[in-house]
This record gives structure tokens, sequence and C-alpha cells, in this order.
């Protein structure tokens, strides 16, 4: 019997070390999982393995769950240049394919296309799968996610059902709050490119015992890639980009979670980015030599320069975790994370732009407001900094459209578009709505 969209596997977790702390979780595996197989999450397996999965995989009903969460999620085109669009239009018959494919072994994955995309001065790879092995993925996600997800441990935030980038800073605010101030700011080195294919297959081998399965798995690791005219098959790594690789880029790094929290130690990890809180230096350096034991031991690389330990409270001790900064008491925004939004300010208020002010505030707005939904946690100070850079850049846009050269400092626009004119135009002003915010609680 299958179980219901409503049923929901609850996870409640009380850390002492926080008096009160008390985090409560839900996840909803997909209806594909039976009750029988519910109910074995929590009592055990026989050898703990899982077996016969292939046909769950191969079901056409879990192809088709896979395909509307590809299809929602967009994105571009793989090797084969078939969109999205296009195999929507003939979805019956390509899901078909696929569950015959997958049933008699005849799927094979086809390469990886290759793009890079801006990551602070430089690029980063990412890997573009064709729809066909996204969809793919996407069905042997819903079926092998709950089996690890029901043992990850409970400070691990990033790709995981549920969970967020807020709910990892809030653990992180909780525990700077009750005085773990020395903390380790840990940076694995190009991890998603260097994760060693033959311990993750192992990792995973632990948990499932189906060879089609474990097979599927070492296919899309295996899989080529493709950049311009070039192609390889990598040794190692799993492509950012394809939706399964959060899955298994968490379960490679479980166990160096299970290793710092039965040491006693508080690390709070999103993917590959991690901060160890402790209350001294002594515990700080001890915490990161045993990760450094773990993660030489695993094939892994602590980045040299960005790796180190800081007393939180001190001016230039301070660590950034998921475009925040830590330093002196305060939460800061990151420096690259408010330089990205200055470079997306400039581009929709470029002084050539043939739009009325109007429309370019009403294209402003949600990007605005999306950055302060995130960062409203953040010191004041920066959300009047950022108002005034959008007010500068508005000015700038009208003085170009009335045909007025030179410098608009000079020129006085603030007395002739006074910071009231924006407001009446609509233009989202974060430092009023955090005022606001602050007054009303």
């Amino acid at each position: 019997m299958e179980i219901e969209a409503s049923s929901v596997s609850e996870t409640t977790r009380r850390d002492a070390s926080v008096p009160g702390r008390c985090v409560q979780r839900k996840f909803t595996p997909a209806p594909i999982w039976s009750s029988a197989m519910l109910a074995a999450l929590q009592t055990g397996v026989k050898g703990g393995k899982w077996h016969s999965l292939i046909d769950k995989v191969s079901r056409l009903e879990t192809l088709k769950m896979g395909w509307v969460q590809v299809e929602r999620n967009a994105g571009a085109a793989g090797v084969d240049r078939m969109s999205v669009t296009r195999f929507a239009q003939a979805k019956d018959r390509y899901l078909a394919e696929l569950a015959r494919g997958l049933r008699d072994g005849s799927y094979c994955p086809q390469p990886v296309r290759r793009v890079y995309i801006p990551k602070g001065k430089g690029q980063r790879p990412l890997g573009i799968p064709a729809v066909k092995d996204r969809v793919v993925q996407a069905a042997l996600k819903l079926v092998i996610e709950p089996i690890f997800e029901h043992e990850f441990a409970p400070r691990s935030y990033g790709f995981r059902p549920g969970l967020g980038c807020k709910d990892a800073l809030r653990e992180v605010d909780q525990y700077l709050k009750a005085g773990y101030f020395w903390v380790v700011d840990a940076d694995l080195q190009s991890y998603f490119d260097t994760i060693p294919h033959a311990p993750l297959l192992a990792k995973v081998g632990r948990r499932i015992a189906d060879g089609q399965v474990l097979g599927l798995v070492q296919r899309f690791l295996k899989q080529d890639i493709m950049e311009d005219l070039k192609r390889w098959t990598p040794t190692s790594g799993s492509p950012q980009g394809a939706v399964v690789s959060p899955l298994l880029a968490n379960i490679y790094l479980h166990e160096l979670d299970v290793e710092m929290r039965q040491a006693g130690l508080v690390m709070v990890r999103y993917a590959d980015d991690a901060v160890v809180l402790c209350r001294s230096r002594e515990e700080a350096e001890a915490a990161l030599a045993r990760m450094r034991i773990w993660v030489a031991a695993n094939g892994l690389t602590l980045h040299p320069d960005k790796t180190h330990i800081g007393d939180c409270r001190v001016d230039g001790q301070g660590f950034e975790f998921l475009g925040y900064r830590f330093e002196a008491g305060q939460r800061w925004v990151r420096k690259k994370s408010l330089m990205s939004l200055r470079d997306k300010i400039r581009t929709m208020t470029k002084r050539t732009v043939g739009h009325s002010i109007e429309c370019v505030i009403a294209s402003l707005n949600p990007t605005l407001k999306g950055w302060y939904g995130y960062f409203k946690h953040a010191h004041h100070f920066i959300f009047s900094s950022i108002d005034g850079f959008v007010r500068r850049r508005l000015r700038a846009l009208l003085r170009r459209q009335k045909h007025r050269p030179g410098q608009g400092r000079c020129l006085n626009d603030h007395k002739q578009w006074p910071n009231a004119f924006f407001a009446a135009l609509g233009l989202f002003m974060m430092l009023e709505v955090h005022r606001l915010a602050r007054q009303s609680r």
C-alpha cells in the first residue's frame, strides 16, 4: 500500500548543549515509498542494506515525478540540444523509452555539457546533463534519498528537504549567542570536482545492495564531459549541476558530520561550506586538527588560504558563512555578496536604458526585496548604503533622460528628485522596511 501525500516522516531533536533548543523538521518521502518501507526506515532492514530498488526507479510513475521536478527547474539543454520544452512535447514517449531502458539495462547517460559561470574574479565549471538524464537522476534521487536522509546529521543543512541557508544561519547565531566565539572556518578546495569515486560508491553501497542502482550511480559519476570539441571521462568528482550530485556530496561528508559530533564538537555544514563553533582557542585548534586528518584520509583537501581559526568577537578574525560575515559581534554582508548585488543594480539601471523610471523601479523591486529578505539580519548600515546607491543610479538615469550632462552631486539632483520622490513611485527602500520591522518587534 502506498502512503498518502499527507503522511509525514517527522524528526525532532533537542540539543542539550543549548538549553531549550529544539529543532523540528518535516520530510515527506515520495509516494513511491510504501508503508512497509517507511516502517523499515525506523526499525532497520536486514543487514542494514536495501535491495531491489531499480524497479522503483524504472517505474513510469517515478519517472513522471522526476520529470515534474526537471520541468519545474527548467534549465538549459544538454549535448543533444533537447530543451525542456521540446521534451515536454513528447514526454509520454520519452518517459516510456527511459522506463524500458532502465528495466532492460540498455539505458546509458549521454555526456555532460560543461559551461562556466562567474565566481568571484574567476569562473566555476558547471555540468549540464541532457534532459533525459536529469529525469532519470531525479527518479533515482526520489528512491534513494530517504534512505540516507533518515541518517543525516541534524547540523547538515545543504540541499536537504525542508532545510536551507536560513536554518543553518539560525543555528550558527544560536551558538554564537551561547558563547561559542572561537570558530574554525573550513573550506574544502574544489570539493565537488575532487570527490573520489571508489570511496563514494563504497559509502553508497553500505546502504544499497541493488547492483543495478549502484551501476546507475557509477554511470552518472563516469559520464563523459564535453567542452567545445574536447571530451574526456572524469576520474573523480560529481558534476555541479547534476540532479543527484548534492545528495552524493552529502553522503560522502556524512561520516565527517558523525565524527565531529561524536567528539562533542559543534559543526554546522551547508554542503562543502562548514564552520566549527568552539568555546576556546584550544578546542578550535583540536577541531581543525581532527578535520585535517579526516579530510586527508578521505582524499580531499582543505583550502590553505580560506581555512582558518579566529575569535569572531575581534575585528579581522571573523568568518564568512552563506553570504554573511560574522565579526566583532555583528552580522555583516560578505563583500562578494554586496558586490554581486551592486553589479545587478548597475545592469538594471544603465543610463542607456529606454524604459521609464516607473518601469525601472518595478524591475528593481523584486531583486531588492529578495536580497533584503535574505540579509535582513545584517547590520542596518548596509541598508542605508544600498538605498543611497540605488537612488544615485536612478538620478543618473533621470539626468540622462533629460539630456543633462555632468555629475549629479554637483547639480544637486537630490533636491530635484529627493528620497520622497522615489518613495512615491514605490521604490523598495531597505532601511525604511528595516526600521518598521524593528518597531513592530
